[in-house]
């Protein structure tokens, strides 16, 4: 218990000097813009790529990445069932929603927690892996149909994920775990060096991101919406990954904590950045980005204490 108190603690430190770094405006009013271009495109790439690299690839393939598939679809269908009809939203804002309520945040938080609190980045690989790799296009070619005159083809689908960085360094790093292939010293030492800027620019972001937030506004007129997706993401899609884990898929204990620590993490941010692409579901993904990311970590404090 001490250990995952430790971990969180060394989480919120850095989410703080980021908060801190936000309200000076030190690094000027794009620095949260720079630092995520810089993890998304740089520096998370290439952390995904040493850690798979190094990785084994039956753990990354296996069990964890069935608990986040089946999780997350199940959270979305849920999240569909209860405000399609009740709450009345077409499908291009209710993909939005079922998006916000079962999208983790791998990247800016699930790569940290899963060093820091769990010890091992690779409990986060699968769950990256799944969301970019499959999830995401799925809905992304959903809200390109409901949206769009032109048809969204299969082929167009698998451009835009090998367009991904962090797709590209996962797959990379994961080749090279399956051929048992190591890159020379003179270049796997830049790229490791590279991977050590990505989880304190992230942390940092992420504090920035924090300054100002204000969820739940009444002007806004998706309190029902927000309030179900965060429900969601934080209690039901746990739940259900301790329900896979557990009688399922029969995980250690250990196993099981990853894999509802997980499950529990915050909506994507990028879910903001895609609704606000199709211009559908903006408050909805906004409100439950902020509110799922204020509340997760303390929330996640709590798993341990309910699972012993």
């Amino acid at each position: 218990m001490s250990g995952v108190l430790s971990g969180f603690a060394v989480v919120w430190t850095v989410i703080a000097v980021g908060y801190f770094v936000g309200r000076t405006g030190v690094l000027g009013e794009n620095a949260r813009y720079v630092l995520n271009r810089l993890t998304f495109f740089v520096a998370s790439p290439a952390l995904l790529f040493t850690t798979l690299a190094d990785s084994n690839p039956a753990s990354v393939l296996g069990p964890f990445l069935g608990v986040a598939a089946l999780s997350s679809l199940a959270t979305a269908i849920a999240f569909v069932l209860v405000t399609r009809w009740w709450l009345r939203r077409d499908l291009t804002e209710s993909t939005i929603g079922a998006m916000s309520a079962s999208t983790v945040n791998s990247a800016n938080l699930g790569l940290p927690i899963a060093l820091y609190v769990l010890g091992d980045m690779a409990h986060a690989a699968p769950v990256i892996l799944w969301q970019l790799a499959l999830y995401s296009p799925v809905c992304l070619a959903i809200l390109d149909a409901s949206t769009s005159r032109h048809r969204t083809t299969v082929f167009s689908m698998l451009v835009q994920t090998l367009k991904n960085p962090m797709i590209v360094g996962s797959l990379a790093g994961l080749a090279c775990a399956l051929f048992d292939f190591r890159l020379p010293q003179p270049l796997g030492d830049p790229i490791e060096l590279i991977a050590g800027a990505s989880i304190p620019a992230m942390l940092i972001a992420f504090g920035i991101s924090l300054v100002g937030s204000r969820p739940l506004e009444a002007s806004g007129g998706r309190r029902a919406d927000t309030l179900v997706a965060t429900g969601m993401k934080l209690v039901f899609q746990p739940v259900v990954a301790w329900a896979l884990a557990v009688w399922v898929f029969r995980l250690d204990p250990h196993a099981v904590f990853a894999a509802v620590i997980m499950a529990a993490l915050p909506t994507a941010q990028n879910i903001f950045v895609t609704a606000s692409r199709y211009e559908r579901g903006i408050v909805l993904a906004k409100d439950t980005v902020l509110l799922t990311t204020i509340v997760a970590v303390p929330a996640m404090m709590l798993v341990p204490l309910l699972l012993t």
